[in-house]
């Protein structure tokens, strides 16, 4: 196969990783087999809506729900769509922004006038934790934008930065059931979390929570972070646990990025071997590309092969540059490429279509990258070092552009080796 062959299959087998996390056909699977019971009388059904797949999401919910229906969605800024019969509010991410401390007042004050003949359905996804900062008083919005930042930076993992996002904030770590009460709650939950951890997904705001404050100061403390934080965020985690009652909802996970690694290997050409080789592919990104690497020569492939990842990486900031762990991902491969079989081809993307701060999902590289980013005068040692992974790619034209998905199970990568 031609290496543009090559390059066009591997964004083709991204595409199935994208279309089996269809938030609205997850929606719908879901409540084929679950049509939702009736309203008592009087009652009114609640559906908001948080995360990137969120109009997708409230779409098709609202084909489903018994009426009287009031339906409230917030998704990110470059995903702002109209659904018919509710209000889409968008708001900023990853960086939480007043849209976003606007939206969480409107969620909360939808929730509150639920009672018990009603019916709440929360449809979350990735992206939720940012969408909806609602930080706890006395915390301000810059507060909470410092944390994330700091949170970000230090290349906490998703699990342990939503342990403390879950102390600082009114709607996280259950605080849609809080709200809500005394009215039932129903979850439909897109996971965009390895692992499917429903308390880390969008920081939990139908479960309980995934730690308390005494757990994130001391997360916080063994990180070296604890200085760095605003004096108001160490105050309220050094502060007593406030006493809550317990409540609970019915939670349902309706899609995963290992639903998305199948979908990958299912769709390889015939004539292909493909393997899932980890759905676990976390931590350091630079520990995460040794390991892609390792697995080309463990495989002991025989004709072309597909080796399929799923996962998160992390990424530790060290320079001024731009980029996103995807794109610095396929960075380190293609600099490592010299280990790899003649003819191979890398993709790393975020399903959700967007990698850090840019317009990237990620990037597809190739033996020739490193050469290409060379002739266009640029030195690709230097540009990883600045975390300048998106210059690095755009000068080889290795950048994976595909615009929002409206959905996000995490991320995805194949390495195609012929």
């Amino acid at each position: 196969m031609e290496l543009a062959d090559m390059r066009a299959l591997a964004r083709q087998l991204y595409d199935h990783a994208v279309a089996a996390a269809d938030p609205a056909r997850a929606v719908h699977q879901h409540f084929s087999k679950h049509p939702p019971a009736g309203l008592p009388a009087g009652g009114h059904s609640y559906v908001i809506a948080i995360g990137k797949a969120a109009p997708a999401m409230l779409g098709e919910a609202l084909r489903h729900i018994p009426g009287p229906v009031t339906a409230l969605g917030v998704t990110h800024h470059e995903n702002a769509q109209t659904v018919p019969g509710a209000r889409i509010l968008t708001a900023g991410h990853p960086e939480p922004d007043e849209a976003g401390l606007h939206a969480g007042r409107e969620i909360i004050a939808l929730l509150q006038k639920a009672g018990p003949r009603d019916q709440v359905y929360a449809l979350i996804s990735g992206g939720g934790s940012a969408l909806v900062p609602a930080p706890k008083p006395p915390l301000t919005l810059a507060d909470k934008r410092a944390v994330n930042r700091l949170l970000l930076e230090n290349g906490l993992g998703i699990t342990e930065m939503n342990l403390i996002r879950q102390q600082l904030s009114e709607l996280k770590g259950g605080g849609f059931l809080r709200y809500a009460a005394p009215a039932p709650v129903t979850a439909l939950i897109l996971s965009d979390v390895i692992g499917n951890e429903l308390s880390a997904i969008a920081s939990g705001p139908t479960t309980t929570p995934l730690g308390n404050r005494a757990e994130a100061l001391a997360l916080l403390r063994d990180r070296g972070l604890l200085a760095a934080l605003p004096v108001p965020t160490r105050d309220l985690l050094e502060a007593p646990e406030p006493s809550a009652p317990h409540y609970t909802a019915e939670n349902h996970l309706i899609g995963s990025n290992e639903k998305s690694l199948e979908a990958m290997r299912d769709a390889v050409s015939d004539g292909w071997t493909a393997r899932i080789v980890s759905d676990r592919l976390i931590g350091d990104v630079g520990d995460a590309a040794a390991r892609i690497v390792e697995a080309a020569w463990d495989s002991d492939h025989v004709g072309p092969t597909a080796l399929i990842f799923g996962g998160e990486t992390t990424v530790h900031l060290r320079g001024t540059g731009r980029g996103g762990r995807n794109q610095e991902l396929a960075l380190r491969i293609a600099m490592q490429g010299d280990r790899l079989p003649e003819g191979w081809v890398f993709l790393s993307g975020g399903t959700d279509g967007r990698d850090g701060p840019t317009d990237a999902a990620g990037g597809i590289v190739d033996g020739g990258t490193i050469a290409r980013i060379r002739a266009s005068g640029n030195d690709p040692e230097a540009l990883l070092a600045n975390n300048d992974s998106f210059a690095a790619l755009k000068a080889a034209g290795d950048l994976l552009i595909t615009g929002a998905t409206g959905t996000n199970v995490a991320d995805v990568q194949v390495l195609l080796l012929p």
